[in-house]
């Protein structure tokens, strides 16, 4: 059994390693979902770019981003972007108002 630094166990689903059970659960949710019909379709690990990579005093700085658990689009054209949480660090807090701020009309999830 492995667990990350909060204590979430991995869970290998479909051959996809998940970094928790919660999040492994939810992935089944959502195909359970897509065979109902509800689900158009479902992407894993989406990466939005909150700041490009930029040079300061000649050293490249590093791109900020934050990286969606699912982005769910479902049947009735709305898109939705998941992040299955179970603790919300500081770091996580500060790149989901940067990705609302710079996507204002995103319907963004917290499961």
């Amino acid at each position: 059994m492995t667990y990350n630094k909060y204590r979430a166990k991995k869970t290998v689903i479909d051959g996809i390693t998940f970094p928790s059970q919660k999040e492994g659960d939810y992935y089944c949710e959502l195909k359970m979902l897509k065979m109902a019909g509800e689900v158009i379709d479902f992407e894993r690990q989406v990466t939005f770019e909150l700041q490009p990579k930029f040079k300061h005093f000649g050293k490249t700085e590093r791109a900020i981003k934050y990286i969606a658990d699912f982005v769910v689009h479902y049947k009735d054209g709305r898109t939705v972007v998941v992040d299955v949480k179970g603790e919300k660090t500081a770091v996580y807090r500060i790149k989901r108002k940067m990705l609302l701020y710079r996507h204002p009309d995103m319907i963004f999830e917290e499961v």
